[in-house]
């Protein structure tokens, strides 16, 4: 039978959809074993710590940056949009719901996705190039306790921590362009921000939107890593796919939880 066939054609679109099935199922497996291991792994804190320091301290550097920037075009934007309208003194509040609902949680995942996630697929994948995970499994230790669970928890609680670094200096950026640099009003900047920015709808929003992406994001890396196949091109594939599939699921998780936080 010709692979071009019409038999063929089906065949090998049966073989990639039930590869695809059994890809979800096997991540699936993974992500209940990891949450199965939150205990054991957060009992054993100083794994966790290390991996937090490892995820969230050589991330600092190009989140504060970024947030930085991000904080300048936001001045800079919002207050020639906002002067058409005679409301310049909003800006304070432009700036500060941009970054705490949407720019905050969303660039800090795709940059966390970048940099941290592509350090933890590497990892992860020459680990088991090395057969290091195989020799663990030897000397009847799990990997996926010892090795995985540590690095899913600190990548979670890391990746909240930068989004409010990143919203942060973002806003700093903000007041420099629009305070320091064009000369609106201080009080007005931070009283207009004080009264409308909501505690529990707009930080809260945000925090859970950190946490979801963190837990997304840490958790393809390590599938992607722990799925590799054991060749310097197959960790190379692997990396490219957790920046894809991060970002693609960052995007789409965006969208669905800004559409059910709007409509509560």
């Amino acid at each position: 039978m010709s692979r071009y066939s019409p038999l063929g054609l089906v065949s090998d679109l049966g073989f990639a959809v039930r590869r695809q099935l059994a890809d979800m199922g096997y991540a699936a497996r993974l992500m209940s074993r990891l949450v199965a291991l939150s205990g054991p792994a957060l009992a054993r804190f100083g794994l966790v710590r290390d991996q937090i320091f490892f995820l969230g301290n050589y991330s600092l550097a190009i989140i504060a940056v970024s947030g930085l920037f991000v904080g300048f075009v936001l001045g800079l934007q919002g207050y020639y949009t906002l002067q058409r309208y005679g409301s310049a003194e909003a800006l304070g509040l432009l700036v500060a719901l941009s970054l705490v609902r949407e720019l905050g949680p969303v660039v800090t995942a795709l940059l966390f996705a970048g940099r941290a996630g592509t350090a933890l697929t590497a990892e992860i994948g020459l680990m088991k190039a090395g057969e290091q995970l195989s020799a663990m499994e030897m000397m009847a230790v799990d990997p996926i306790r010892r090795i995985l669970a540590p690095r899913f928890w600190g990548g979670i609680i890391a990746m909240p921590l930068l989004a409010a670094v990143f919203s942060a200096v973002g806003i700093m950026g903000g007041w420099l362009v629009g305070v320091v640099m064009i000369g609106i009003d201080a009080g007005s900047f931070w009283s207009q921000m004080q009264s409308g920015v909501d505690v529990w709808r707009d930080v809260g929003n945000g925090i859970i939107k950190s946490f979801v992406f963190g837990v997304t994001v840490t958790f393809v890396a390590l599938h992607q890593g722990f799925e590799a196949q054991p060749t310097p091109e197959g960790v190379s594939r692997a990396t490219t796919r957790t920046v894809v599939v991060a970002s693609l699921a960052v995007l789409g998780l965006d969208f669905l939880l800004t559409a059910s936080m709007f409509s509560l």
